[in-house]
């Protein structure tokens, strides 16, 4: 049997550990409660994936567990303006509006307008979704198949942003630099993802949602199940169906 890293969750009086199986038909999930002072050590070097804490494994590969190429294209150039960009993203449960913080991310904020303004974000889902942690999208279409995407970028998680509840951080593999368009919204605080947790690296927070905290909540809550050999996917599918800057009135 086959099973995903450890995902450490820190809480207020002890550590949760869940195990995930990588695909459907190994041993159910297992979840402990142990001390924090004896996890510490196994958590070294470990990775979360938005495969377990959010990185982007089987959001990278996991399924079919084929990697998707990128298309080699680097991002371009970082804006300067005056305002942070806001995104809009609109999702078959409401819009979340999203503030992205240039000034203290900027590689990362170039990079989701990237994505953004290519209409990447269309039509993927929310694919997967634990509430008392974070729901992650941006890789995946309805059917479980994985969008390409743009060269990889720089992990800026030490910019001094936290994932504090409503923050939205990049996914990504056990490598640092490989965040590609997978992103999280914390639903809760999550300081073991800040860095240099829990990998000595930690994971990218670039903005936060100003408006739409409802809907985060409401996508939290749904039902999840095992889909394509992908764990804790909303039975009902839950779309964005577009990503938008907004403009100014």
């Amino acid at each position: 049997m086959t099973i995903l890293p450890l995902l450490l969750v820190a809480g207020a009086q002890s550590t949760y550990i869940h195990v995930f199986p990588k695909e459907e038909g190994d041993s159910e999930t297992v979840t402990a409660r142990v001390p924090l002072m004896f996890c510490l050590p196994v958590f070294l070097g470990l990775f979360l994936g938005v495969g377990d804490i959010p990185g982007q494994e089987g959001i990278q590969d996991e399924g079919d567990r084929t990697q998707v190429a990128s298309t080699g294209q680097e991002i371009e150039t970082v804006e300067t303006v005056k305002e942070n960009p806001v995104v809009i993203l609109k999702t078959t449960k409401g819009d979340i509006t999203i503030e992205l913080n240039q000034e203290k991310a900027p590689l990362s904020v170039a990079n989701f307008l990237q994505y953004v303004d290519s209409g990447h974000y269309n039509g993927t889902i929310f694919h997967r979704v634990i509430d008392g942690f974070m729901i992650q999208g941006g890789g995946f279409t309805e059917d479980i198949v994985q969008k390409p995407t743009r060269a990889p970028v720089k992990n800026e998680a030490s910019n001094g942003l936290k994932n504090e509840a409503g923050s939205i951080a990049m996914a990504r593999t056990p490598a640092p630099d490989s965040a590609t368009c997978q992103f999280f919204i914390n639903v809760v605080k999550n300081a073991g993802l800040d860095y240099p947790s829990p990998d000595g690296h930690g994971y990218a927070v670039f903005g936060k949602v100003v408006d739409g905290m409802d809907v985060v909540n409401a996508i939290k809550s749904a039902k999840t199940g095992f889909k394509k050999g992908m764990q804790d996917v909303p039975i009902e599918t839950i779309e964005i169906t577009e990503a938008v800057r907004k403009t100014e009135e």
